[in-house]
């Protein structure tokens, strides 16, 4: 009698737990959704008002969005969860006038510092940059932990492909 009770008990608890994550899907999926659709857009906007603008680097860094220097107002329109993440800033002096930028994750590394270069800006964030003047040096990658060395050691030795970034 009490085995009987402790299946169905246990039957019960897991089709909860199975309940729950199937609607934690769905809500996920639909919130992917949505969010592609706003990040199409975005990308939509920003290629219609990108500019080819050469500029000076001065210097870059990531740092606090709220502390990165925007004017105020730029810092009250960001979401607020964004407001304390690191951001890839950039200062530049395009023309006769520095300013502060916000860099693509992708192409931070390969912006050089004080060189000229020419870059693609929509708005304030930069979408890509090319040398003003010859190549833009590649940048020395940085050097691995002992943990990354051994992780990717064992990983060799299974046989599976080590995991890279993009």
């Amino acid at each position: 009698m009490t085995n009987l009770l402790l299946i169905n008990t246990f039957s019960i608890v897991m089709l909860s737990i199975t309940g729950v994550l199937l609607i934690g899907v769905i809500v996920l999926f639909f919130l992917g959704k949505r969010l592609d659709k706003k990040n199409a857009e975005q990308q939509k906007l920003m290629e219609e008002n990108k500019q080819n603008v050469t500029m000076l680097i001065i210097d870059k860094k990531k740092i606090r969005f709220k502390d990165a220097g925007f004017p105020q107002y730029v810092v009250d329109q960001a979401p607020k969860m964004s407001r304390l993440m690191k951001v890839p800033v950039v200062k530049a002096k395009i023309g006769p006038q520095i300013v502060t930028l916000i860099s693509d994750d992708k192409i931070f590394d390969s912006i050089p510092v004080k060189k000229e270069v020419k870059a693609v800006l929509s708005g304030m964030y930069i979408i890509s940059v090319k040398a003003a003047h010859g190549k833009v040096e590649a940048v020395p990658q940085k050097k691995k932990s002992a943990f990354k060395k051994m992780v990717e050691n064992l990983q060799e030795k299974a046989g599976a492909n080590p995991i890279k970034k993009k």
